[in-house]
């Protein structure tokens, strides 16, 4: 799996030119695009946003006849490309590949954004979800859920856990973890996935959730063991593995998403058009191969089912985040 994984990772790398076609149509008689389409993706290249996109960029770039421009604004833990997809003109050239974190944790985790996750977008196509696995040094003495929870609770002083950063979906998914189990663990920030993962790995901390395709080499050399994943249900990459959910905490789920918004006030019927198109690109095989390397699920549907996803999500982490009184100023 992982030499696929590597493989996989050097085809995005490469760019790719689009091949010219005709403008496809709203089905109001305009033809739409007529000019190359900016892609605003709020971290830097190589991370999970930008991979997610290129899974369909090129695809789409030959369905529309017009290329797909990456506009890189990395920064604030996403929250930069966020405030400038907001304010950008709502004419359909300008859309934003965004993520949980920035769209649904950040508004309710800063004090104060330039961008509201309602007011400011309009949602057009809920591209993928991806689970984290729930990890332990070997010392812990657990090898499922219910034996990590007995194990914490025998602790002398409250095991640590780490996160890629305050306020980050591991970071919410660790916070609901403690508040469903009510364990007390010791919350240790880091800037990014990978060092996070490496103090597990070295025993600094205990504990965390993390992605599956950075945590799956370790899994096989014995350096972590996975208890769980965070999904509703099992993740085809690690079938055997099962949810937090079903291992005694029922209603449990933490899930990375990704998906695309425009700008409040886009044409619906150019809504309408990408959102047909992404949804056929999610139903090929090769991209659902691609995405599934990643350990990740295609979600097609329609505008209206991403987003009610937004609100809920929006919901449930803004009530985590009161009840752990997480705020920054």
């Amino acid at each position: 799996m992982l030499r696929k994984m590597q493989l996989l990772f050097c085809v995005f790398a490469l760019s790719a030119s689009a091949v010219v076609a005709q403008p496809a149509s709203t089905g109001s008689g305009q033809a739409y695009p007529t000019k190359p389409i900016r892609l605003l993706i709020g971290f830097a290249p190589g991370g999970g946003t930008d991979v997610t996109a290129r899974v369909l960029t090129q695809h789409l770039s030959e369905k529309f006849g017009q290329p797909i421009v990456i506009d890189y604004r990395p920064g604030a833990g996403g929250t930069t490309g966020n405030a400038l997809a907001a304010k950008a003109t709502p004419d359909g050239y300008t859309w934003l590949m965004t993520a949980a974190g920035p769209h649904v944790i950040a508004p309710s985790y800063y004090r104060s954004l330039p961008y509201d996750p309602f007011r400011d977008y309009t949602a057009m196509a809920m591209v993928s979800i991806s689970p984290y696995l729930l990890l332990v040094h070997p010392s812990i003495d657990a090898k499922t859920v219910p034996e990590l929870v007995a194990s914490l609770r025998k602790r002398a002083t409250p095991a640590a856990y780490s996160t890629a950063g305050a306020g980050t979906p591991s970071h919410l998914a660790s916070e609901l973890l403690k508040m469903m189990t009510k364990v007390e663990m010791t919350h240790v920030p880091y800037k990014g996935a990978a060092p996070a993962l490496m103090d597990i790995i070295g025993g600094q901390v205990q504990l965390g959730f993390s992605d599956i395709t950075i945590s799956a080499p370790h899994l096989t050399s014995g350096r972590l063991r996975a208890l769980a994943t965070s999904g509703s249900t099992r993740t085809p990459l690690a079938p055997d593995l099962p949810t937090v959910a079903e291992s005694g905490l029922p209603g449990f789920e933490a899930l990375v998403w990704y998906g695309l918004v425009g700008p409040k006030g886009m044409p619906d019927a150019v809504v309408r058009l990408v959102n047909a198109e992404i949804n056929r690109l999610l139903g090929l095989a090769e991209v659902r191969e691609r995405y599934a390397l990643l350990g990740a699920t295609p979600t097609p549907g329609k505008p209206e089912d991403f987003a009610a996803q937004i609100k809920r999500d929006y919901d449930k982490w803004a009530k985590v985040m009161k009840a752990a009184g997480i705020r920054q100023d």
